[in-house]
């Protein structure tokens, strides 16, 4: 049992990248099938599908890697907001992740989104992790 499955989806994508695996395999929920999305939108990872069995479905993700220096286009992935200590902020507090260069995945009142997208709807919310 899984007492934290934000974390474990960002662990097995982090440990199939050091073991330099092309293909992860995380059990699907909805909000990890919306950071799923970001994560393709925002260009981090190759491609993604959601496949629907007897329980509750698997999303099989294709890592994204450098041709040349075989270094994994994801550099970081950071759990913010933890189940002991929730992070919340509003539009004007998200500070940038890694002077811009990386995004902020937030759940907020409409729905899962980057803080990028957050900061133009004018919603605030509950920061998930940071991705660079």
């Amino acid at each position: 049992m899984v007492t934290d499955p934000i974390a474990d989806f960002l662990t097995r994508i982090r440990n199939a990248q050091m073991a330099n695996h092309r293909i992860v395999e995380i059990p699907a929920s909805n909000l990890k099938r919306r950071m799923t999305e970001i994560l393709y939108d925002k260009g981090y990872i190759l491609k993604y599908k959601f496949e629907d069995d007897s329980k509750q479905g698997v999303i099989k993700i294709a890592l994204k890697y450098d041709p040349q220096t075989k270094e994994p286009a994801i550099r970081s992935l950071e759990r913010i907001s933890r189940p002991g200590l929730r992070q919340y902020a509003s539009p004007v507090e998200f500070k940038r992740v890694k002077n811009g260069l990386g995004i902020a995945i937030v759940s907020t009142s409409k729905g899962v989104m980057t803080d990028k997208d957050a900061k133009t709807q004018n919603v605030g919310g509950e920061i998930l992790c940071h991705v660079y």
